[in-house]
């Protein structure tokens, strides 16, 4: 009988969030000491669950938890973790580590492809695309106008897996690059400081990307108060959680045009309700949380899930361990 035992609970109708055949076949192959259990509904969850000392997964609810009684290890397909952390879990002794180097890379170039689409306006661009209208002089009276991102300053809040991403490749559009995060001493752009510089990061900023984990403290993290800091040139860019936002405030400022103008690709409920008014904002640019799709995500997962497998087996230390207490 296998030693260990791993469970995939992974059954949402979005294809990207289900595991190819492949992943599982080539799992079983290189790893043989261990039996793997897929899931492939909710009803079949907890037969797999029940002596699996490993799970792949996105969420596991806390009747889920009481029954797994032999978990040690909880592998999430995503970066970002808050929907583990409830205090059983985070009171517990199971590892958890995240997909941040699987998503990092790829949500980051999202991210900069929605500041180059706002530097260059490009979703107003497509509307007048729509239309056939030859729009040059229209696209340059809007304010502001078409800029260059060269030399513009460039705030990353949060520099974990995408934030350094994000950070690296706008120095390398020759951006000026200031991160803000936790623990400054640790670097990861041109110029770090802490959460208590923010106020003043905002407010120098031509474009805020939002990169940080949801936490306690990062909850509306940019509220009414702050969306007063931003240069009324300056767009805001997120694509971590919605929940950083109040979106009631972003829109009252879109509104007033007290920023130019945002890109989110995540949102305080999911799906973004039809009747949201940023839906109709020509000053918004909205991505259906997408900025982690691409047709290497489950290549760049397996690689991953593998690499610390190995070390698991071994009774090494994982690599990518969250701080439960901490949130990242």
């Amino acid at each position: 009988m296998a030693q260990h035992k791993i469970a995939i609970l992974l059954h949402d109708e979005f294809e990207m969030w289900r595991p190819p055949p492949w992943f599982v076949e080539k799992l079983r192959a290189d790893f043989p000491q261990t039996e793997i259990a897929c899931s492939t509904q909710k009803r079949d969850d907890q037969q797999a669950l029940d002596g699996a000392d490993v799970m792949i997964g996105w969420a596991l609810p806390l009747e889920q938890l009481r029954a797994a009684k032999s978990l040690r290890w909880i592998y999430s397909i995503t970066a970002a973790v808050d929907q583990f952390l409830y205090p059983e879990l985070t009171s517990s002794e199971i590892a958890l580590t995240n997909a941040g180097s699987v998503h990092g890379p790829v949500v980051a170039e999202h991210a900069i492809a929605m500041l180059l689409a706002l530097a260059k306006r490009l979703p107003s661009a497509v509307r007048y695309q729509k239309r056939r209208k030859w729009a040059m002089e229209a696209i340059w009276k809007e304010q502001p106008r078409p800029r260059e991102v060269r030399g513009a300053n460039l705030v990353v809040v949060g520099l974990g897996s995408i934030g350094v991403e994000v950070a690296a490749m706008a120095a390398a559009l020759n951006m000026h690059v200031m991160g803000v995060r936790e623990h400054p001493e640790r670097g990861g752009a041109q110029e770090v400081v802490g959460f208590d510089a923010l106020d003043g990061a905002i407010s120098k900023a031509d474009f805020v990307v939002l990169a940080a984990p949801l936490a306690e403290r990062t909850r509306h993290l940019i509220d009414a108060r702050r969306l007063q800091l931003f240069k009324s040139s300056a767009f805001l860019i997120n694509v971590s959680r919605g929940a950083l936002v109040d979106e009631g405030a972003l829109v009252k400022a879109l509104r007033d045009r007290k920023i130019a103008g945002a890109a989110l690709d995540v949102f305080e409920q999911e799906p973004l309700s039809r009747w949201s008014p940023l839906w109709k904002m020509p000053q918004v640019l909205i991505t259906p949380h997408t900025a982690f799709l691409t047709e290497n995500v489950w290549h760049r997962h397996y690689e991953t899930f593998a690499a610390n497998l190995k070390r698991y087996l071994a009774g090494q230390q994982l690599e990518g361990a969250i701080d439960l207490k901490r949130g990242y």
